[in-house]
């Protein structure tokens, strides 16, 4: 099994729920977003000083704007480090600095999301002299192995529910904490569709081997249950979609076999290039020709725009 990718799940998790998100990671900047304020998530790919470096395409840009015009727009920047040996914070000042230029704004919110921490992340830099300190940067680090799963436990966050498993708890309370995320999954999430999705997360941040299973659906029959229904109600519908794919397909080559033969019987043998484009062509070319067909001289007529 392939191992997961931290950067593209917290990017979904992110992007699905970005003001959850941001009251989660960034909870001093987010204070002041309420309802009014609009969040949208944009795309600034940056090229490349050389080809071989590596590409800030993980991140996630929140802007949040003031309708009313209170304030300037705000730019969050979330980024996620699942390795601290790998962080730096000389290429993360760079990155923001570039990106502000780029976005035409002083207005940067930096955030970093570690699974765990390390002494080696340093969280502040200072450029400068012994005579004057030249340029000065932090960010906001949000650790969520140092964040205690008790504060989190009942929350009305479903981000912070689902990143249970990646908080600071003792070993014997796994199976409580996992039940907690699914709690907030079933309690917060009404789409069946997110539900297994995040299900996933839940799943990845927290496995449960066979033993662990076995005693999860002992003592919480009721998620337990839950969770087998929305993976009923994803095969069925599953299964439902694959049904009428396969209806439709049928339908569209009982159609394109019909016009063929038609075409044959009045044309005379098709050529290669017309039976390829048969079998490029989407339904409502097939109906349009099978319609062109009835008073077509040539077959340039059938195949013509009318």
């Amino acid at each position: 099994m392939p191992a997961p990718s931290h950067d593209q799940n917290f990017k979904n998790l992110i992007l699905d729920y970005p003001r959850q998100a941001l009251a989660f990671f960034a909870p001093d900047e987010a204070r002041d977003l309420d309802d009014a304020v609009r969040i949208t998530p944009i795309r600034q790919e940056q090229l490349k000083d050389r080809l071989g470096d590596r590409f800030h395409e993980l991140d996630v840009p929140l802007l949040a704007e003031w309708p009313d015009g209170r304030r300037e727009a705000l730019l969050f920047v979330l980024e996620e480090e699942s390795t601290p040996g790998r962080f730096s914070i000389h290429r993360l000042v760079s990155y923001y600095a570039t990106l502000a230029e780029l976005m035409e704004t002083d207005r940067v919110v930096p955030v970093v999301i570690f699974l765990r921490g390390s002494e080696r992340v340093r969280r502040h830099l200072d450029l400068g002299s012994e005579r004057h300190i030249y340029l000065r940067f932090d960010y906001l680090a949000c650790i969520l192995a140092d964040t205690p799963a008790d504060a989190w436990l009942d929350s009305s966050n479903l981000v912070a529910r689902l990143n249970l498993p990646n908080m600071r708890w003792p070993r014997e309370r796994k199976l409580e904490i996992y039940a907690q995320a699914v709690r907030g999954l079933i309690g917060l999430e009404p789409s069946i569709e997110k539900r297994i999705k995040y299900m996933d997360f839940i799943d990845i941040y927290s496995p449960l081997d066979d033993n662990e299973r076995r005693l999860y659906e002992q003592r919480y029959p009721q998620e337990n249950e839950e969770m087998q229904t929305w993976s009923e109600r994803a095969s069925e519908r599953a299964r439902h979609a694959g049904i009428q794919q396969g209806l439709l397909q049928g339908r569209e080559d009982g159609e394109r076999e019909l016009l063929t033969r038609q075409l044959s019987r009045r044309f005379g043998p098709l050529d290669r290039q017309t039976s390829e484009r048969l079998q490029r062509a989407t339904r409502a070319n097939l109906e349009r020709w099978a319609d062109s067909i009835l008073d077509a001289q040539t077959l340039e007529d059938v195949f013509g725009e009318h």
